[in-house]
């Protein structure tokens, strides 16, 4: 199994709990990869305007959009407990989009499901842990492993 993770963020090094959770979810055959995506166009488009910014991530994200799910963070999007998000896991390919301050425009929000983590907004570091972790409980569910409890 693969879990890919894009993000809208400047390529940085990893927080130490990503890289944990990235660890730990090998145990149970999953690769969970993480790609941190920013280009002059982002940069550039976030200067202008939100449509414009909303625009350059579709452009930068579209092409990542393949074979298996696509769950895409919305603050509108559907809310999981731990059971409901391990069952998003059973794919062969996950793909999760995180992305930049200004969200997603409708087109790309079309073309996979949109999930909630919280009525909260968080920042990017800490969304991709929470989303880390949850990887990691959804594969200790899935292989009955004692974590979650």
């Amino acid at each position: 199994m693969r879990i890919n993770l894009y993000c809208i963020a400047k390529n940085q090094q990893e927080e130490e709990l990503v890289v944990h959770y990235q660890k730990l979810c090998r145990q149970f055959g999953a690769e969970l990869r993480i790609f941190n995506i920013f280009n002059a166009d982002i940069l550039q488009a976030q200067k202008k305007s939100q449509k414009e910014a909303r625009a350059s991530y579709t452009r930068a994200l579209s092409s990542y959009l393949k074979q298996g799910r696509n769950v895409i963070l919305h603050p509108d999007g559907k809310m999981v407990d731990s059971f409901g998000f391990s069952k998003i896991l059973q794919e062969n390919v996950v793909n999760f989009f995180i992305g930049g301050a200004y969200g997603f425009d409708e087109d790309f929000l079309s073309q996979g499901k949109t999930l909630s983590l919280s009525p909260l907004t968080f920042a990017h570091k800490v969304a991709k842990i929470i989303l880390c972790e949850q990887f990691y409980r959804g594969l200790s569910i899935l292989n009955h492993h004692p974590y979650h409890k």
